[in-house]
């Protein structure tokens, strides 16, 4: 039922926020986003230390995504992997996460983070205008009070990622 839940809010997400909405909605939004991208990238044997390890999500900085992300995460299992979300402190311990949100509070950490993990498959999700360019694979974009995703299909590649088509049609226009 949760899994159904985040793949509507997935599915919803890129047109029903409105500006009235607070930002804690943004939030569950690009939340809803980062659980299901477990679903929609295929990570290669090397980005897990054992095949049983879980997929995990990891937060580098202030986290605005709260309990209920952990509560939703606990719930999924992608290709016999269950989900899991944790804070990170440096490159070193975002090597050990599949995929790493760089929040807004960390922006100008973002260049020298992601210079760090290149040749690691790890997908990179950041919140800022320069986030693709510094080599991030998923930027989320407001427009308005509507969240969109850019993917740069270039970095994805260099870290080994393969992202389905499905999430491909959801991308705007990022560098692909």
């Amino acid at each position: 039922m949760m899994v159904r839940l985040v793949l509507v809010l997935l599915i919803g997400a890129t047109g029903h926020a409105t500006e009235a909405q607070p930002v804690a909605e943004e939030y569950q939004v690009k939340g809803a986003f980062l659980l299901n991208f477990a679903k929609f990238v295929e990570f290669p044997p090397k980005a897990f230390t054992a095949p049983g390890d879980p997929i995990a999500i990891c937060v580098l900085g202030q986290n605005p995504f709260g309990p209920g992300m952990d509560q939703a995460a606990a719930k999924i299992v992608v290709a016999n992997r269950s989900v899991s979300v944790r804070p990170v402190a440096d490159a070193q311990h975002a090597r050990r996460c599949q995929i790493v949100f760089v929040s807004v509070s960390e922006r100008k950490r973002a260049r020298p983070l992601l210079k760090a993990l290149q040749g690691q498959s790890v997908l990179t999700v950041g919140e800022s205008e320069d986030f693709l360019e510094n080599g991030g694979v998923v930027n989320f974009k407001l427009d308005g009070a509507k969240v969109h995703i850019e993917i740069n299909t270039e970095a994805a590649d260099r870290a080994g990622l393969h992202i389905s088509a499905k999430l491909l049609s959801l991308a705007h226009a990022g560098k692909k």
